[in-house]
């Protein structure tokens, strides 16, 4: 009676920090809608921290919600919230981090005249994401996944008189159609199931093809290989949406798809082997990636595919709630990277390009700080957030039977993360101004300072608070040998002191020819996928069109048509024109009788 009892108020609380998010939206042509809309999000947070708190003294806690929409016969489609360990521990987290953004939106858009626009379209993103989070069934997951697809375009479109970013909403829409035609697939296969996530689907034999399509939705939306140019380019909306993409919305929708539906993954060996080999390929080519970019948006952009591969690679393992930890610490440094990079390029005049950084520790104290923590957290040292989720993933693909190929990418891109994050803190914050030293803002603005300050004791202790309430599936290896435990950090360490060897070396005088390695431009994969893909498609259709239009269309109505139509009325008048008197004669009098009867 008790459990029930803390299962409603949790429930209750839940709901109530929903409608508080809601709220706003309600009266959206308030003066001060930027502010309320904050918040409100503020206040949602308190209040989501119920349920948490409950769950942690609990060890336990699942309840849910089913309302019936219509009956299709076969099938019955209702509208079922869930809310357990996943909703409940990810909610805080999304809500905390949207609070920072949000908080940081009011200093960085305060000059947009659409401000109270740009805040509803945030808002209702965040819903969408809350609703993809506490779906109990795959309809309401489904008009979740849509909700945050739609809003990335509106968001990452804001600016859309520039070519370049309504192009990138085009290509982020079109890249999660793919996606969406798996999780149709997958739809309509399960719509004859009585219940999408009841535990007696969740304990079927599954079919490959059905995990394939939701491998591929998951791929599109958290940008996989072959899916992740998207993701990249996003970046050309304003810097606040970034954050919100890339931290604890849009990007980490697919990935928490596979969580929900892991006991069918689990059964299913060579879903799980597809799932590791893409995320081990996706996490060395972004990391890769990383190393050429000169962009700040754009290092930390391939750094996020990076590390939704190595969430893809324990999804592989068979750990899916490593999979989710990582999702819960990530989003506290990845937004805090992209609050620190979008102050940085609105101080020193709009300017992306960290060649042209340099000296910024004493100029913006306290963004180089969180800028440091952030990466850090990002490579792994010890006891910051990251530290507790990534080694863990690692340590896990090192115990683990696993393909051996997949298990060197993945720590080869784990080098990677430290040479391109050292790198970022070296050239944004380190020896001497590149450019000219005066700064257009300061970060001696509440909105900003509290922001970041919250989003960096995040980045500190989210790891630790959430390691000690997030419970694993399986049975974990408590022992392994040494050289297997410290592997990750020793490989982070060593790559981190050679990139700070290289960063020195390199650090020069603004360039004016590029190194050989910057001509490598990762967008090759974008006009290789682009062209061949649309110039194949336009020439198979102008070629099937053609045979449609000349060999058949053309033909069959055409000259062929007429010839057919034409020639049985030529046929009886033929027969008619006989050149005999007494024939004409006939119908004459035929005709005369026929009229005067008439």
């Amino acid at each position: 009676m008790i459990m029930y009892s803390l299962n409603a108020m949790a429930f209750a609380a839940m709901i109530a920090s929903i409608l508080l998010i809601v709220y706003p939206l309600t009266n959206p042509k308030s003066k001060t809608f930027h502010l309320e809309a904050k918040n409100a999000v503020k206040h949602a947070f308190f209040v989501s921290l119920i349920p948490l708190l409950l769950f942690i003294s609990e060890g336990q806690m699942d309840t849910s919600a089913s309302l019936k929409w219509f009956d299709l016969g076969i099938s019955n489609l209702s509208l079922t919230t869930q809310f357990d360990k996943y909703a409940i521990l990810f909610i805080p987290v999304a809500l905390m981090v949207t609070w920072s953004i949000l908080e940081f939106s009011t200093w960085y858009m305060h000059i947009d005249p659409n401000i109270d626009g740009f805040f509803k379209y945030l808002l209702i993103f965040l819903l969408a994401m809350i609703t993809l989070v506490c779906a109990g069934n795959l309809l309401l997951l489904f008009m979740g996944w849509e909700g945050v697809g739609i809003m990335s375009f509106l968001l990452i479109g804001w600016y859309h008189a520039r070519s370049n970013a309504a192009a990138a909403a085009l290509q982020a829409v079109l890249y999660n159609r793919v996606g969406d035609i798996g999780f149709l697939l997958t739809f309509c296969w399960l719509m004859k199931m009585p219940s999408q996530w009841n535990p007696i689907v969740l304990s079927l034999q599954p079919s490959t093809i059905l995990l394939i399509g939701f491998i591929t939705a998951a791929a599109s939306k958290s940008a996989q290989f072959g899916l992740h140019p998207w993701l990249a380019s996003a970046m050309e909306g304003p810097t606040p949406v970034s954050a919100l993409l890339h931290s604890s919305t849009m990007v980490v929708a697919g990935i928490f798809l596979l969580v929900r539906i892991h006991p069918l993954l689990s059964q299913n060996q060579t879903a799980l082997t597809i799932c590791l080999c893409l995320g081990a390929i996706s996490t060395f080519f972004a990391a890769t990636c990383a190393l050429t970019q000169n962009d700040i948006k754009k290092i930390i952009a391939y750094s996020t595919s990076s590390q939704l591969g190595l969430m893809m690679v324990a999804i592989g393992l068979n750990f899916p709630y490593l999979a989710f930890f990582h999702i819960c610490t990530h989003a506290f440094f990845k937004a805090m990277l992209f609050l620190c990079s979008g102050l940085i390029i609105h101080s020193i005049n709009d300017e992306q390009d960290i060649r042209k950084m340099g000296g910024l520790q004493r100029a913006l104290p306290m963004t180089t700080t969180c800028l440091s923590i952030g990466s850090l957290a990002l490579m792994g040292i010890p006891f910051l957030a990251g530290f507790y989720s990534k080694d863990a993933i690692i340590e896990a693909a090192n115990t683990s039977y696993v393909n051996s190929m997949a298990l060197v990418l993945t720590l080869i891109a784990t080098a990677f993360t430290a040479v391109y994050s050292m790198r970022l803190i070296y050239f944004a914050s380190m020896t001497y101004p590149r450019t000219s030293p005066i700064l257009l803002f300061d970060e001696n603005d509440p909105r900003v300072l509290n922001s970041l300050s919250r989003l960096a004791v995040g980045s500190v202790l989210a790891g630790l608070l959430i390691f000690n309430v997030t419970l694993p599936n399986s049975p974990i290896t408590h022992t392994m040998p040494p050289y297997m435990k410290l592997a990750a950090l020793i490989i982070t360490l060593l790559a981190f002191a050679i990139a700070y060897d290289l960063a020195k070396t390199f650090w020069t005088t603004t360039p004016i020819n590029y190194a050989a390695s910057k001509m490598y431009d990762p967008l090759f994969y974008n006009q290789i996928v682009h062209r061949t893909s649309t110039d194949s498609t336009l020439n198979s259709a102008g070629q099937i069109i053609t045979h449609l239009m000349e060999s058949i269309l053309l033909k069959k109505f055409g000259p062929d048509h007429i010839e057919k139509t034409q020639l049985q009325p030529i046929k009886v008048i033929r027969i008619s024109q006989t050149g005999l008197i007494k024939t004409y004669l006939s119908v004459l009098f035929v005709t005369l009788v026929f009229i005067l009867t008439i």
